[in-house]
């Protein structure tokens, strides 16, 4: 549950908002979206308010807040799609918008379809957040800012630059279905990040560190991931990096460090198992249902209920629950991330990963939390039965095809396995590979799985919403290390 908020922090379409919407007022918006003849249409009311802190060499940097408010509506007739919104809940306005989804999808010249009765949908809580952080002072945040400034300063003298920053929000939202069901959330985000630039003898390197989730304050009480120790571990990557060698080149053994890894995981496989892609046949996981795609160790799932995780949702923007499903198991594909339409299209049901960035876009089948399941290897057995390769420990970026799964992936933060043992870091490594080729020769799997500490965003069609990834240690036979030694 979320404490009451101020009301500064209520959507103006809550109970006891100025502009409240009920299931009365909601009837008639849909019946006027389905008034051109279209077969299903929703609506996605949305207020948000988020901040952002940033302090750059001890001095601030950003300060500000914004306020965001509309309504989208979604009208469809068989595959057609119209939708439309207003950044105004006047009624005029919001029956303008739903109108013009509706001539969008079907363009008129149809008998309208009937909307059913409205009821609510029972929906979980995974994200109980008593005092949101939005809550808390711009003073108690700047105090963050400079406590993790002061520490990654404090870890080496040759840390030279630092900066960070603090950015949260809470989002109400609250779905009406023309088949009848009403959903309502709050869902607050926050994410803390801090970077740390270290010099030495002419050599400068960078670090990171950071970590969030839907908390408010909380999250700063675990001794892990206080703002101090987010500081602490930008400025020890820095200063790691500045002993970096030249990348080795060839295929060779990975690891694949805990945590973090999955970041690999959700580019360069979960993408194609999103089921927009699988229905216009554009991921190499099209027809595959049933077929053996993976190492039989790799169990991948795609998890929205995960408590307090970036990527939680009690509902989807579609108004369906959050769920924990299993895409792959044992190394056979056995299902995809849908919403309404695909889910539609194969004869399923949705699997509450219909998503959106916001009222001002349209929902589509997107990841939540998504990681591989732990092994049985022990993971410093892991690392010893490598006679030479690369561990992989932190991500940089990198780039997909989602249509056939190909990707290049640069690592932030890695190392040179030398006969079972972590030797040097290394610089400059790139890992060029295949996503499915990857999980095929996936041959050791620790029992050491970590989520990631929530800091990751996932951008799909011009829309961006927040996940989560995660995984054990990962043994990768063989993949091929772009680097600058051979």
């Amino acid at each position: 549950m979320i404490t009451t908020l101020p009301a500064a922090l209520r959507a103006p379409f809550s109970p006891g908002g100025g502009q409240a919407i009920d299931a009365q007022l909601a009837n008639r918006l849909l019946g006027i979206a389905l008034d051109a003849g279209g077969d299903y249409a929703d609506l996605y009311f949305e207020f948000c308010v988020a901040a952002d802190y940033a302090l750059e060499e001890e001095q601030i940097r950003t300060l500000g807040r914004g306020i965001t408010v509309g309504l989208g509506v979604r009208v469809t007739k068989g595959d057609a799609t119209g939708y439309a919104y207003c950044e105004d809940l006047a009624w005029e306005r919001m029956a303008h918008a739903a109108r013009t989804a509706g001539q969008i999808a079907v363009g008129g010249g149809h008998a309208p379809v009937a909307v059913a009765p409205i009821a609510s949908v029972a929906l979980p809580s995974f994200y109980a957040v008593p005092v949101p952080s939005l809550m808390a002072s711009a003073h108690d945040k700047l105090a963050l800012l400079r406590a993790a400034d002061r520490a990654a300063r404090a870890y080496d003298p040759r840390i030279v630059k630092v900066e960070a920053a603090f950015a949260e929000s809470i989002k109400e939202v609250l779905l009406f279905t023309s088949d009848g069901r009403m959903a309502s959330d709050v869902q607050p985000l926050m994410r803390f990040g801090a970077r740390a630039v270290a010099e030495d003898n002419g050599k400068r390197q960078t670090g990171s560190g950071g970590g969030g989730g839907r908390y408010g304050m909380d999250y700063f009480t675990h001794a892990t991931r206080d703002a101090a120790a987010h500081g602490r571990e930008a400025a020890r990557v820095a200063i790691a990096m500045l002993d970096a060698r030249d990348a080795p080149a060839g295929e060779m053994t990975v690891v694949l460090g805990p945590g973090d890894s999955g970041i690999l995981l959700h580019e360069a496989v979960g993408h194609g198992l999103e089921a927009d892609f699988n229905r216009k046949q554009t991921s190499n996981y099209t027809g595959q249902l049933g077929k053996l795609v993976a190492s039989p160790l790799c169990t991948v799932v795609d998890d929205g209920t995960i408590v307090h995780s970036r990527g939680a949702i009690n509902v989807d923007d579609e108004g369906y629950p959050g769920q924990n499903n299993v895409l792959i198991e044992n190394g056979t594909l056995v299902g995809y991330m849908h919403y309404r339409l695909s889910a539609k299209y194969y004869g399923g049901q949705p699997t509450g990963n219909g998503r959106r960035e916001s009222f001002r876009s349209m929902p589509l089948p997107r990841m939540t939390n998504t990681f591989l399941l732990a092994g049985q290897d022990n993971p410093d057995d892991i690392v010893k039965s490598v006679k030479r390769g690369v561990y992989a420990k932190r991500f940089s970026g990198g780039q997909v095809n989602i249509t056939n799964g190909d990707f290049v992936f640069s690592l932030s933060e890695s190392y040179l396995i030398e006969d079972g043992v972590l030797t040097a870091p290394l610089k400059g490594v790139n890992l060029i590979g295949n996503g499915p080729d990857v999980l095929r020769k996936v041959d050791m799997l620790g029992a050491d799985f970590e989520l990631s500490d929530g800091v990751w965003n996932c951008g799909k069609d011009g829309q961006s919403v927040p996940v989560n990834v995660g995984t054990p240690t990962i043994r990768i036979a063989s993949i091929t290390v772009g680097g600058t030694q051979a």
